[in-house]
């Protein structure tokens, strides 16, 4: 039966035997885990909207003729691109957090299209990338199953190409070659969602020379495979989560996760490979999965209008609310925020169809949108601990207000305005240091700076897209420039 609700997605990820190391011991049931829970739950949501609004969370798939969950949908118009934008606001702003499938939607649509030209460009219709691909996808729509995309290797030494580095496991490889599949070692890192997900859609990270054949590989391959490990990242303030206080996480309910794969000698079989040594569409799937996934940062957007609410809530509380210089500080965090949502929406309102038929957005677009993001939440958090005051970073834990001794001096001490409860106040003081220091911070802050390539990534795109002569042109045709002088002075 096919997963529907968000219940029913937690259930399916049980007992399913991962090998998930989490502060050096291996995790018996992730689903249970106090600090582990929290990143289900958000990815549980995304279920819980697509319930609740199913024109903004779900589509029509053309490979079923079924409505399926927007995350596995294949864009058929631009306005089916700009509608995954519109749900990642939504969902950023009901979790606060990294709700984990963005990445595995961004993935499906890059290779939809990748598969194809690869298939169309192959000498005597050779490779059928596309047609495996289609049912691999139409299987995933049918079981509603969440897909991780794992494109980021390790790297090793910057300076070197994948066939040339010391250890040639620093980016994903086949190391052995079967009639019916491909072997494949190495590592995948900074992996979002991949324990909440259920399968895998490895990809190469770069592009490539015709020495790095065993490293264009993409294919599929299950979460629980038995020779995956994950050894799960730590997040700032990730603790909490076993001390019991809701209040001192600030967001218990919903948080990300990341985690390093391991894939020591993982076997592929044909029907789920997608890419299998065609160097020269490894860079045409990473741009276009980058193009997709940068635009895709308009979910910071979400998590921005709750920090905006959190800001204005806490000046409230401290009886600040009317202010000028706090109203203008508020009126700068929704400029930003908006900005970012501009871009990156604009991105997908400018998608054009590829030859395979889905909808690509925007790259230029998508690039500054991505750019924006390296830098604006960074200043919206700024303003956020500004409005907040010290009590952010100084305030008590749980257990000295539900102590007798210490608690009546800290509620007496620590109270904000008349009629505002302590209780409430540092609830949302909590959740601020959680979105801007803590566990959160890794979504809202470092994800947004480095996720999807860091800063000089989209500076590299942009210049290339930024098309500079034709502006020259534009520019030298209004100011009547003639150069055909320059060429009779010399």
């Amino acid at each position: 039966m096919p997963i529907r609700t968000a219940d029913e997605y937690i259930q399916s990820l049980r007992a399913r035997k991962l090998k998930v190391y989490l502060f050096g011991e291996l995790v018996a049931e992730p689903v249970d885990h106090p600090v582990i829970r929290p990143s289900i739950n958000a990815v549980a949501d995304t279920y819980r909207l697509a319930q609740e609004d199913p024109e903004l969370a779900s589509a029509q798939s053309p490979l079923t003729g079924k409505r399926v969950n927007r995350f596995l949908h294949v864009t058929q118009s631009a306005n089916d691109v700009v509608m995954q934008n519109r749900m990642q606001r939504r969902l950023g702003q009901r979790t606060g957090t990294c709700f984990q499938r963005c990445v595995g939607m961004d993935a499906i649509n890059s290779l939809y299209s990748t598969t194809f030209d690869i298939d169309a460009n192959s000498p005597s219709a050779r490779t059928s990338y596309h047609e495996r691909f289609k049912a691999f996808v139409q299987r995933m729509q049918e079981e509603n199953f969440v897909i991780g995309g794992a494109m980021t290797d390790v790297k090793g030494d910057r300076s070197k190409a994948p066939h040339e580095q010391v250890d040639p496991d620093m980016f994903l490889r086949v190391v052995e070659r079967r009639e019916s599949g491909v072997v494949v070692r190495g590592a995948k890192a900074h992996q979002t969602g991949c324990i909440n997900s259920h399968w895998l859609l490895v990809m190469p990270t770069m592009r490539m020379t015709a020495e790095d054949r065993d490293y264009a590989i993409a294919g599929a391959v299950p979460v629980d495979d038995p020779g995956i490990s994950y050894i799960y990242g730590r997040q700032s303030c990730d603790s909490r989560a076993l001390e019991g206080s809701d209040i001192d996480q600030g967001n218990a309910q919903f948080g990300g996760q990341e985690a390093l794969i391991v894939f020591d000698d993982v076997f592929i079989p044909n029907a789920h490979i997608f890419m299998n040594g065609e160097t020269d569409f490894a860079a045409t799937l990473v741009e276009r999965f980058t193009a997709y996934h940068r635009r895709s940062y308009v979910c910071k957007t979400g998590l921005g209008d709750v920090i905006i609410g959190a800001a204005a809530t806490i000046a409230d509380y401290n009886g600040v609310a009317k202010a000028s210089h706090v109203r203008d500080k508020l009126v700068e965090m929704a400029h930003l925020n908006e900005t970012i949502y501009g871009a990156g929406i604009a991105a997908s309102h400018e998608s054009k169809p590829t030859a395979a038929g889905n909808y690509q957005c925007d790259e230029m677009l998508a690039n500054v949108c991505k750019h924006n993001v390296t830098r604006f939440p960074y200043e919206l958090a700024r303003l956020a601990q500004d409005l907040a005051g010290g009590l952010m970073v100084t305030l008590p834990s749980d257990k000295e207000f539900q102590s007798p001794t210490t608690g009546p001096i800290l509620r007496k001490y620590l109270a904000g305005r008349p009629g505002v409860s302590v209780d409430n106040r540092r609830r949302v003081l909590r959740l601020i240091e959680n979105m801007t220091l803590g566990r959160n911070a890794v979504g809202y802050l470092t994800e947004s700076m480095h996720g999807a390539g860091s800063p000089q990534a989209q500076r590299v795109q942009i210049q290339r897209l930024m098309k500079l002569e034709h502006k020259k042109s534009l520019a030298k045709k209004l100011a009547g420039v003639d150069e055909s002088q320059d060429k009779a002075e010399k």
